[in-house]
């Protein structure tokens, strides 16, 4: 991942969290959490060399002292080496989490869903995807994906029901929000040529962060439904990944199972 994608990459993500330069907090450690954040979740990776305290400076417009500060705090907790004529480089090893087993027959009618419900596009981009992402859609370093942020809402009272990110092997032009009004994201990626032969869903749960509650208009720390959906293509390959978090108190996952078809299926 080079210096010139590593400045890219941390400036998408403050804008993405809609980072404040001009807040309270000390800019030391705004720089510092943005590059902590990127380091934890693997978007730079371990090895990587980071920019210059010069060229962080240049970016963000920060003086040389406020960013020797932030590599300072990175290199006190032993996610960055810093050697004198040799720069900065990454020491934290991303871990990803234990792969999860897809539940097979939990296909909602996704296109139907998406008719009968509104779709509120927050941002539309070309990045490079966490680690976790990129190594599940088998990416290589530094490769970017189309990053899409969405909010559904009901159609008859307009309310914010679910949240979506996903990241799709295509580009960020695939999809635009006058499309996403009137059409699912299968659709325009069928339009594409890309059909979808398979999809395979995880479901788990988790709080709200505090960017989910304010887009759902919840409580930060309320209950969410998760679910991780992932697509395969007719070659079977996977080309997109998408997080849906729900607000139980508006949205169900029901599931019929045919007992027959399900004595079959564990003989």
């Amino acid at each position: 991942m080079s210096k010139l994608t590593i400045i890219k990459s941390l400036k998408q993500y403050s804008q993405h969290i809609g980072l404040e330069w001009n807040g309270p907090t000390p800019l030391y450690h705004k720089l510092y959490s943005l590059l902590k954040d990127q380091i934890i979740d693997g978007t730079i990776s371990y090895g990587a060399q980071l920019p210059t305290e010069q060229e962080l400076g240049e970016a963000f417009k920060l003086s040389r002292i406020t960013v020797k500060r932030a590599m300072d705090e990175l290199a006190a907790e032993k996610l960055v080496e810093r050697r004198r004529g040799r720069g900065t480089s990454v020491t934290y090893k991303y871990k990803p989490k234990p792969a999860k087993s897809p539940l097979v027959g939990l296909l909602e009618n996704i296109e139907t869903m998406g008719r009968h419900t509104l779709s509120r596009t927050i941002e539309i981009a070309q990045t490079v995807p966490p680690a976790d992402v990129r190594e599940a859609l088998d990416m290589k370093d530094g490769e970017t994906a189309c990053r899409l942020l969405r909010v559904r809402l009901t159609e008859d009272e307009k309310i914010p029901y679910a949240y979506y990110i996903s990241w799709t092997l295509t580009p960020a032009d695939t999809f635009n929000a006058e499309a996403l009004d009137n059409h699912t994201r299968i659709e325009l990626l069928r339009q594409t040529g890309i059909n979808i032969s398979r999809i395979d869903q995880i479901i788990s749960a988790e709080v709200a962060s505090s960017e989910v509650a304010r887009e759902l208009d919840i409580r930060e720390g309320s209950p969410l439904l998760v679910l991780e959906r992932r697509s395969y293509d007719s070659n079977d390959k996977l080309i997109d990944i998408l997080y849906c978090r729900y607000n139980p108190s508006i949205f169900q996952y029901q599931m019929t199972m045919d007992l027959d078809s399900y004595k079959e299926s564990v003989q």
